[in-house]
């Protein structure tokens, strides 16, 4: 039955105090959990995540028969969670087991006790897209949770993109100091500057095609697994720079 004005307030009341941005893992998790508490109806929960590369994975995941449908679903390519990571923003199932749509999905679900599900696109970039998955066991149980559900995605997608800036930020910061922890190092085992220590990082990246973070990990590890190494071989340093 539609939802009232003052059950469409709780849900939003909910979802503030339940969405509050944070880490990606906190918030993927704190997503479908708020999900299952607060959407009527929807028993489980997850979220699909779709690469760079076009391949799919789940994430905090409420149960672990959602994390089979889910898999089920990237090998059929096919199902409200794959349409919504690469097809549609939308797709809401909620009668499986007569689903034209999915005529090899749908009896998967039906065994596995799912007989309605929607899939709802949180995010998309040019690198990759993310997806909520709501599952009922009832047929026709996301009928009416239309208004409670654009709102749930907003808010989600909001505390979301937050999690993503944040997440991005701090791998900035970390590679930021991993080439700073690099470049020290060449200084010291060289005697060469600063602008000369990294110059040669640089080339190393370049020589290498390979991202110069990469390239500053790789120098850290070794150094560490090495306490004491053997000093290698002097670079050629272009001192006409200093």
């Amino acid at each position: 039955m539609p939802h009232d004005d003052a059950e469409i307030l709780f849900a939003s009341r909910a979802l503030l105090n339940r969405l509050a941005p944070g880490d990606l893992d906190a918030t993927l998790v704190s997503i479908t959990r708020a999900a299952v508490e607060v959407l009527p109806q929807v028993q489980y929960a997850s979220i699909t995540m779709r690469h760079p590369d076009g391949s799919l994975d789940s994430y905090a995941v409420t149960n672990d028969l959602v994390a089979d449908l889910d898999e089920q679903q990237y090998q059929l390519q096919e199902g409200p969670c794959y349409d919504a990571t690469t097809m549609q923003r939308y797709a809401v199932a909620n009668n499986l087991g007569a689903d034209e749509r999915y005529p090899r999905y749908g009896p998967v679900a039906v065994r596995a006790g799912i007989r309605s599900q929607a899939g709802i696109r949180l995010f998309e970039n040019n690198r990759t897209a993310g997806g909520l998955n709501l599952y009922s066991r009832g047929v026709g149980a996301l009928d009416e949770i239309d208004t409670i559900t654009q709102l749930f995605s907003h808010q989600a997608a909001v505390a979301l993109a937050y999690s993503l800036e944040v997440t991005t930020l701090k791998e900035a910061v970390r590679s930021r100091t991993r080439i700073g922890q690099a470049v020290g190092i060449v200084m010291e085992r060289y005697k060469i500057p600063e602008h000369q220590a990294f110059a040669f990082l640089t080339r190393m990246s370049q020589t290498r095609n390979t991202k110069i973070r990469h390239i500053a990990d790789q120098l850290i590890e070794a150094v560490m697994a090495k306490p004491s190494p053997a000093q290698p071989p002097t670079p050629v340093i272009d001192r006409s720079a200093s």
